[in-house]
């Protein structure tokens, strides 16, 4: 082989080569100086915008350059050709990249603004909740979409596809009597993006289980339950099920608790107590504090002490804490006030 035939081997490889090189300078000289702009704007977003979009803009940048090299080649060079209908073929897979990684920088910046550790916080869960949903959502179609362009690219693939059409009715019927579980997930996901009976870090109730929403997906949300467990709901199953949800409004809850004293009781003292108790707590949020005699039955006598709370996990230590005050008051200062169980004794005539 002589340099002219070694030449016309690796005349289309360098040619390709080269303009990878001029593509990848340029792409890190546009991305220096937009990390240098980035740096000097008052917020961080802008450099995490740029950080998201660094990676697949580099390979976009090669591929746009790389269909260069057909035009650039010798007439009927058939390794630029093909190297030309490759780049053609994945460019779709590209773009849904830079898509896909735009999508995560929009998700990222609404949760970043979203603080759902203020007391506050029904608009920030409002949000962040919509954004989760919708955010897979677009993943999803952009996936979608990107890797059916690349297979209309591909000839093969496109003609197969034709010749598919005529059935594909009945495979699609199939297909929907075989996913329709899923499906139904999927349309309720979307479904609880826009009604919101579950956002998250919503407190429910489900079948007994107290928890507070961890995750939220197209199919399934994630209860984080008070001992550390993690119940797996399916989506469907929240918006045909009745649920309890503590913080749908507005995270504030009032609590009771219940006392069982003797019909002798001093119940104004006990009021005394218990209301203090209440009213001196930390973890009282300023709303309701009141006892009152809700029922008498033979044996007792029923107090309720009703009173508030800024959500439920302050709420329930609230509740704790009175309660342990007025029962160390009671056994303490009035053991008679204690329910007691009376035995009258009447003596015994003999005949």
């Amino acid at each position: 082989m002589d340099q002219s035939d070694l030449w016309e081997v690796l005349r289309t490889p360098a040619l390709a080569a080269a303009l990878v090189a001029v593509a990848l300078v340029a792409h890190a000289v546009v991305m220096a100086i937009a990390n240098r702009i980035a740096r000097r704007t008052s917020t961080l977003q802008d450099e995490a915008l740029v950080s998201s979009i660094r990676q697949p803009s580099r390979w976009i940048m090669v591929a746009l350059v790389l269909l260069g090299t057909d035009s650039l080649a010798v007439r009927g060079d058939e390794a630029a050709a093909a190297l030309t209908g490759a780049v053609r073929v994945i460019m779709p897979l590209l773009w849904g990249w830079l898509v896909i990684a735009i999508i995560r920088f929009v998700h990222g910046y609404i949760e970043a603004r979203s603080d759902v550790s203020a007391e506050d916080n029904l608009a920030a869960r409002r949000r962040r909740t919509r954004a989760d949903i919708l955010a897979r959502i677009a993943i999803v179609i952009v996936g979608l979409v990107s890797i059916g362009l690349l297979l209309l690219k591909i000839p093969a693939v496109r003609e197969i596809g034709v010749a598919l059409v005529a059935s594909a009715g009945l495979a699609g019927l199939a297909f929907g009597v075989a996913a329709q579980p899923l499906l139904k997930n999927l349309v309720a996901g979307i479904q609880l993006a826009f009604t919101e009976p579950v956002r998250i870090d919503d407190v429910l109730v489900y079948r007994g289980e107290w928890g507070r929403v961890e995750r939220i997906t197209l199919t399934y949300v994630v209860l984080k339950i008070w001992d550390d467990r993690r119940l797996v709901i399916p989506v469907s199953k929240l918006l045909e099920e009745p649920i309890e949800n503590w913080t749908l409004q507005t995270s504030h809850l009032l609590g009771t608790v219940m006392i069982h004293a003797d019909h002798a009781a001093d119940v104004e003292s006990v009021r005394k107590v218990a209301l203090d108790a209440v009213r001196g707590h930390r973890l009282w949020d300023g709303r309701v504090a009141l006892l009152q005699v809700t029922d008498m039955t033979a044996d007792i006598l029923e107090l309720r002490v009703l009173m508030s709370a800024r959500n439920g996990g302050e709420l329930f230590d609230l509740r704790c804490d009175v309660r342990e005050a007025v029962a160390r008051f009671m056994a303490n200062e009035l053991p008679n006030s204690l329910n007691r169980s009376r035995l009258a004794l009447e003596p015994l005539e003999l005949s």
